[in-house]
């Protein structure tokens, strides 16, 4: 039996130029400078769809705002690498150039006054995937809204649109948590499931917290 033979292309993929004469038979690209080309073309689009893959799990309300910074053991970066500031919004960047960016470990978000957003942090409250008792009395007393899981994946974090006048921790028995609204970055994990995606109204959030 004959193998179907394979028409040889005569065209670069990236230029559409010519091929030259002696390029074996398999070859895709008229030279280096086209394969590279196609390289970071290819690289590029797979950044697009990680980038677009993860903007789907966070709220439209955080991707929007270029108030993104990476971070590594907790200490906000540039997407250069370089140490961001919480004060400083010319070392934050946009969602996308976060996303894109391969520096320290993941990407956080910077809370400013002005944004009216307000995260309530509950620190080890998850323990072998389920939420403690204390924690669940505390989410069940809050609106529903946009939760994560904390990158230690024992933490949780509800966002809301909302604002407290200075950020507090709170310690009580076993409770612990934190709620910050200003000059705060808050590393981004990922959204438990079946929390919506959107952040819910926290209208008197000092008042509310205080009560808890």
């Amino acid at each position: 039996m004959t193998a179907t033979a394979v028409a040889r292309r005569t065209e670069c993929v990236q230029c559409a130029g010519p091929l030259p004469l002696m390029a074996r038979a398999d070859a895709r690209y008229c030279g280096a400078a086209c394969r590279k080309r196609a390289s970071r073309t290819r690289i590029a689009a797979r950044q697009e769809q990680a980038v677009a893959g993860q903007a789907a799990r966070i709220p439209v309300e955080l991707t929007s705002r270029p108030r993104w910074v990476r971070h590594k053991a907790k200490v906000p970066l540039r997407t250069d690498g370089r140490f961001a500031s919480v004060n400083d919004p010319s070392s934050w960047s946009d969602f996308a150039a976060a996303c894109a960016s391969r520096t320290g470990d993941g990407i956080g978000f910077v809370l400013t006054a002005g944004d009216g957003i307000v995260v309530v942090d509950l620190d080890h409250a998850v323990e072998d995937g389920v939420v403690l008792p204390w924690a669940r009395a505390i989410v069940d007393q809050l609106p529903p809204t946009y939760m994560e899981r904390g990158r230690s994946g024992t933490g949780l974090h509800l966002w809301f649109r909302g604002a407290v006048p200075a950020g507090r921790r709170i310690r009580k028995g076993e409770l612990a948590f934190e709620v910050y609204s200003d000059r705060r970055y808050m590393i981004v994990g990922d959204r438990v499931s079946g929390t919506p995606l959107e952040l819910a109204e926290l209208p008197d959030a000092a008042g509310l917290i205080a009560s808890l």
